[in-house]
């Protein structure tokens, strides 16, 4: 894999350095509810501040704003107070969501002269928004010298180590809810991996229609039991159910006790793991203990090399304080699927190597 020019190797002495940082969090009340994405920028951030930059000017996109009410809501006064309290340094400045204009989104160039004006050159940090080619992420690294942040390059290192020669055995799992955003990473890890344990939602569309085809040597594992539901509610009947079983109208909402067992089994054996997606409803306590077993038997292999990507995967590993106990935590969402799945990411292209 092409790996873009290091930010380490700029000579930003006394320089005015533009920052695209993936600073899209979650706001409650007018506060970060969650700055998880804030504090993986810092590194970066301190970085230049350490490397002597005259100012540094951090771009971000907040939310999908449409309307003027979402214009009141994204705005990201609530982001630059966070980042202050974390890093304060007078030469550090947050600026306006990037999708307030909305040229942004249409990568255009005069946006991005905009953005770049009175700034020496350019850092993207943003690996969160590297698969979109937008102003602040595409057109703008064609207008000064263009580097890569410290965790854009740290997350293109180990997820590319699943692209390459992996230690075997290759154990993938997946589930969650966007099955189409996934088939793509399935079509191309799948057939690399040698074990696909498959839940969730995916299970159940998969069973239903197939549209993959793994090579022979590659064994893809389904839910044998579910814990089936009457219907979807977190306070609906259930038992636990063979997953050819469930009675007419019942849904699947999480992988039943044996098959968390069977999923534990092969995760514990693995020695490479990609896991993106959960086996169920997790958010609703009766239904999240298959996603809690899988969490808990990916953290528990200490010998194997594991990545776990996805906004619900890593909420889970958060909330059951797992997160340091894994190879690699991406925040990378949508960007790391089109990684995975062997696309190029236009924020990564326009970067010189």
């Amino acid at each position: 894999m092409r790996l873009p020019r290091s930010v380490r190797d700029a000579d930003v002495a006394g320089k005015t350095v533009l920052v695209r940082a993936d600073l899209n969090v979650p706001l409650e009340d007018g506060r970060v509810a969650d700055d998880t994405r804030i504090r993986a920028s810092l590194p970066t951030l301190q970085l230049l501040l350490d490397g002597d930059a005259a100012a540094v000017r951090v771009c971000s996109h907040l939310g999908r704003p449409k309307t003027d009410e979402d214009r009141a809501k994204y705005v990201m006064a609530p982001v630059e107070a966070r980042v202050r309290e974390l890093l304060p340094d007078e030469r550090l400045t947050v600026l306006e969501n990037t999708r307030f204009n909305p040229s942004e989104t249409k990568n255009d160039e005069g946006y991005a002269r905009e953005l770049a004006a009175g700034c020496d050159l350019y850092v993207n940090d943003a690996f969160g928004s590297a698969h979109r080619a937008h102003s602040s992420t595409e057109a703008v690294a064609h207008l000064l010298p263009a580097y890569a942040g410290l965790l854009l390059l740290d997350e293109l290192a180990h997820l590319g180590r699943l692209l390459g020669d992996v230690e075997r055995p290759f154990v993938l799992i997946s589930g969650g809810a966007k099955v189409e955003d996934k088939l793509g990473v399935l079509r191309n890890l799948g057939g690399r991996a040698d074990t696909v344990l498959i839940g969730g939602k995916m299970a159940e569309e998969l069973r239903n229609e197939d549209p993959l085809e793994f090579p022979a040597a590659v064994t893809v594992e389904l839910p044998g039991d579910v814990i089936g539901a009457a219907e979807f509610a977190a306070d609906a009947e259930s038992r636990v159910c063979g997953f050819d079983e469930l009675p007419d109208g019942w849904l699947g909402l999480d992988i039943g006790p044996a098959t968390r067992e069977r999923f534990a089994a092969a995760l514990a054996s693995a020695r490479t793991i990609f896991w993106n997606g959960p086996m169920g409803v997790f958010e609703w306590p009766r239904f999240a203990e298959g996603t809690k077993a899988v969490a808990e038997a990916v953290a528990a292999n200490e010998a194997a090399f594991s990545v776990v990507g996805g906004a619900d995967s890593v909420r889970a590993l958060n909330e059951l304080g797992l997160a340091d106990r894994v190879s690699w935590v991406s925040t990378g969402g949508g960007a790391s699927l089109e990684l995975l799945e062997g696309k190029e990411l236009p924020g990564v292209a326009a970067i010189p190597s």
